[in-house]
């Protein structure tokens, strides 16, 4: 289906505010596209400082909750870390493991089993864990829903602290529902000091880690082996925030970029042989690095096996150890890949046989006996870059489905679910991605309830593809100058996305080449005005033959800097074409 482009208007004064803070136009255009008119606002947002991190008084519950922690330490007792088993869950949990440790306590962390155990607190693990003893449970990541687990732990003795920053349920007159636990530290609930309210697991447990230090420094100022720490974890939550795809702006942004400074220089051993087995070893790391490098790595163990292999590797790993776990993590992730593309065929498949790619149908509901459960996420998202709807796979198992989701934007996944909670055994997640467990024979029932709630949030409006640019330029515009500032973007992700630009109508030079091994990409060089550039457009071959009959085309790209045999030249990472008429 093709694409539709909404390119942003020009903004006026993009020309005047580049030369009062020394920046290319383009750069001005896709900063005030992020919503920033200001000049001193695009400076504070292209130098980010470590010092506009607000303190932990700033989460709710952070300050009260590090307090009870470290009691806990200094009565001896033991404390147990609760994590789930993706990114934000790990780096949270690996936080708050090093900063009890830290501050003289004795630490474990318990993660859930994918498969056996499902998403989040359950009741189960804390009746086994209250069978070993344990008094105070801290979770990360989880539990802001886990009404019956958090009741379990009363009647059992176990002092609760839930630290997360999932939705919140709330009732009719809108208050937050909050579980019957000893705390509960979140960013959306009322008593911060104009705290951030988009953090991620990994965030909220960077904050407790903060406060839990300033109480172990005795004064807010903590002790240098304290700060120490929160640098090596300030690249741990960044690992996070960027995994678990919360907006990269104000304080997410700073940690986010200070931490992806600071991760190649760890003192962390797990850190190090994650970078160098990902590959990334002495280039700057950027988002992208974090989205298909690091983060896949860690996530592939909890998708395939156990997750606390990863946090092992960030916790407990030595120098000699620390290699080896990072090899089967690497292991691990090409077997989610290759799962992946087999569950991806077969899924495109029963989507086309079922009729829910046709546009009457705004939404995707599928289910198959033979899915890997820790991989149906990754392909849910997958079909809704394709089909550009909301879609839910589950996975069947003995009478139970385990279901994962992925949205679009204006369609909040997370509420869908809960609207079609009459037909699930639980749900829970974000806007955007969401999680659930169902009945096999309810599968038929949810899915038209699903259909019914994607109609109606749809009704009348355009479902088709877009593409969002930030603005039309012509290629005289993409100079070095642009490239270096958007390097001080970075790094992109949600919230900031990739800048995306429009060229101009442009003339097609020589004969665009096919190339790669499977014949799937693009490459061509265009000219405007005398000035040419040459671009690449993977998986766009299919429109060579249109684009060598028109000869002329607009083209919707991420400019790049191309480094080979010691030249230089800016190129574009071409993702759709427009052809006159």
């Amino acid at each position: 289906m093709p694409k539709e482009w909404d390119v942003a208007p020009p903004w006026p004064h993009r020309e005047a505010v580049a030369r009062q803070i020394g920046i290319s136009p383009v750069a001005a255009q896709i900063l005030h596209n992020r919503g920033l008119s200001e000049g001193d606002e695009m400076k504070r947002f292209l130098s980010p400082k470590l010092g506009d991190l607000a303190g932990p008084a700033s989460l709710p519950g952070a300050v009260e909750a590090a307090e009870r922690i470290y009691a806990a330490i200094r009565n001896g007792r033991k404390v147990v870390i609760y994590g789930d088993y993706d990114v934000d869950g790990v780096t949270a949990v690996a936080i708050l493991w090093h900063a009890v440790r830290l501050a003289g306590g004795v630490a474990d962390f318990f993660i859930p089993h994918r498969l056996e155990d499902g998403y989040g607190l359950n009741p189960q693990a804390i009746s086994q864990l209250a069978d070993t003893g344990v008094e105070l449970i801290v979770t990360v990541d989880c539990g802001v829903t886990a009404f019956e687990a958090a009741e379990v732990a009363r009647r059992r003795g176990v002092d609760l602290i839930i630290t997360d920053h999932h939705a919140l349920r709330r009732d009719e007159s809108g208050r937050p529902m909050l579980p019957p636990a000893l705390l509960v530290v979140h960013p959306d609930l009322p008593g911060g000091e104009g705290g951030n309210r988009e953090l991620s697991g990994a965030g909220v447990a960077f904050k407790v880690a903060w406060a839990l230090g300033q109480l172990a420094s005795g004064e807010n100022r903590v002790t240098a082996e304290f700060r120490a720490f929160l640098v090596n974890a300030t690249g741990l939550a960044a690992l996070g925030l960027v995994a678990d795809v919360v907006p990269l702006l104000g304080e997410n942004r700073v940690i986010a970029l200070h931490g992806l400074q600071g991760l190649p220089g760890s003192t962390l051993p797990g850190v190090r042989a994650l970078i160098e087995v990902s590959d990334e070893s002495g280039r700057k790391l950027t988002g992208r690095a974090i989205g298909f490098g690091l983060a896949p790595r860690l996530n592939a163990v909890g998708r395939m096996g156990h997750a606390r292999l990863a946090v092992d590797l960030l916790t407990r790993a030595d120098a000699d150890e620390a290699p080896r776990i990072a090899r089967v993590l690497d292991g691990h992730n090409a077997a989610r890949r290759k799962l992946e593309r087999e569950i991806l065929s077969d899924a495109r498949e029963r989507v086309r046989a079922s009729g829910q790619d046709r546009d009457a149908c705004r939404g995707i509901v599928l289910a198959a006996e033979d899915w890997h459960a820790g991989v149906i996420g990754i392909v849910a998202a997958r079909l809704v870059e394709e089909f550009h709807r909301p879609t839910v796979l589950i996975a069947l198992d003995n009478g139970i489905g385990q279901g994962s989701g992925r949205s679009v934007p204006g369609f909040d996944l997370n509420a869908a679910l809960m609207a079609c909670g009459e037909h699930l055994l639980t749900c829970g997640g974000h806007a955007m991605a969401a999680g659930l467990r169902i009945e096999s024979a309810r599968v038929d029932e949810f899915r038209a309830a699903f259909h019914e709630r994607a109609e109606r949030m749809f009704a009348g409006a355009d479902t088709r593809p877009r593409l969002r640019l930030d603005g039309e330029f012509g290629l005289s515009e993409l100079d070095e100058t642009l490239l270096r500032d958007l390097d001080r973007m970075e790094p992109f992700g949600c919230g900031n996305p990739d800048p995306l630009l429009s060229s101009r109508w442009v003339d097609v030079v020589g004969e665009p080449r096919v190339v790669g091994t499977g014949g799937d990409h693009l490459q061509v060089v265009v000219s405007e005005d005398g000035v040419q550039r040459r671009g690449i457009g993977f998986g766009l071959a299919k429109h060579r033959g249109v684009l060598c009959d028109h000869r002329r085309c607009r083209l919707a790209f991420v400019p790049y800097l191309n480094e080979f045999n010691g030249r230089r030249s800016v190129e574009l990472r071409i993702k759709d074409f427009q052809f006159p008429g």
